[in-house]
């Protein structure tokens, strides 16, 4: 294996001149030159290219242009999400060993993108419709929406969103769980289009989110033997949460979909960041101390789709 390759979710940076087309993964290209001897014609996949791609490179038959960054870290790391191939590499770095590197990895590279991209496509399918009778998960069970027209003086007002069964101080309890047949009441006209549930939803979620979050920072910062400052709810599409020094903490409010066991396990990631800016084995030493399971909760948090808000 190449001597600076690791695999790693690392800090990128700076945008550097395209890589020159290279040859890899031979046994896949003598397979296609093969086919082209024979007389018979081959695809090539789709390309891979990361919307803020500034190098290319071509993997077997796979195109890929992936974004190039440097960084203050010891090696060259590789990152494959929704966007596509991210690689980030020490300044001191010469380009043609990140090159090399990159060819080494290719079937993982390769393998990576077409999982992530078939992801991608499935949570695609499963977009709900938001209607009147749809279904969400809340703390991971499932709530249905309905639709419940409101009167003159509510509308005036504004009903609030009734769920029912009501959960009492779930924020405060040590483990809640949310129960299931749920309904969410909606005060909208039954004629409501699908944004204007969508909107009702989203800005009700992230009110039950502060409170749950707040709760769940106070249970877990004095088991860490921390402080958090202040809680911002985050909006992205592919970040579940951030800390900085200071003590201020990011928490997406998308992790009201998941039971409480998997947001215990993003909150105490990132009350462990006020230890260690890291990840590294004393990080996760941290983690594990109030949360021997946490790796398997990390899996889930990758595993179980949440409804496409955007």
């Amino acid at each position: 294996m190449h001597p600076l390759l690791k695999l790693t979710r690392g800090l990128f940076e700076p945008n550097w001149p395209p890589a020159p087309v290279d040859t890899a993964l031979p046994a896949i290209k003598n397979e296609a030159a093969a086919s082209a001897e024979a007389g018979v014609e081959t695809t090539l996949p789709a390309a891979f290219r990361h919307p803020r791609a500034n190098r290319e490179v071509r993997l077997g038959q796979t195109m890929v242009a992936f974004e190039f960054r440097r960084g203050r870290r010891r090696t060259i790391g590789f990152s494959v999400g929704p966007q596509g191939l991210v690689v980030s590499a020490p300044q001191w770095v010469p380009l043609h060993q990140v090159d090399a590197a990159v060819h080494e990895k290719a079937r993982w590279i390769v393998q990576k993108l077409h999982d992530t991209r078939q992801r991608h496509d499935q949570l695609a399918a499963r977009r709900p419709v938001w209607q009147d009778g749809a279904t969400f998960a809340f703390m991971g069970a499932p709530v249905t929406v309905a639709l419940v027209p409101p009167m003159a003086h509510e509308t005036r007002n504004k009903a609030a969103p009734v769920l029912l069964p009501k959960l009492d101080n779930f924020a405060s309890q040590t483990c809640p769980v949310a129960n299931p047949g749920q309904v969410l009441q909606l005060s909208l006209p039954l004629a409501a289009d699908g944004a204007q549930i969508q909107m009702a939803l989203q800005r009700w979620l992230i009110e039950q989110a502060r409170p749950v979050f707040e709760a769940r920072l106070n249970h877990f910062a004095p088991l860490l033997q921390v402080q958090w400052r202040q809680l911002a709810l985050s909006n992205a599409a592919t970040r579940w949460g951030s800390a900085r020094t200071g003590g201020d903490i990011r928490l997406n409010w998308r992790l009201m979909h998941f039971p409480l066991p998997v947001i215990d396990y993003v909150v105490v990631h990132e009350l462990s960041h006020l230890r260690f800016m890291d990840h590294s084995p004393r990080f996760w030493a941290v983690v594990a101390s109030v949360l021997p399971n946490y790796a398997a909760l990390r899996q889930q948090l990758k595993d179980d789709a949440t409804p496409r808000w955007l």
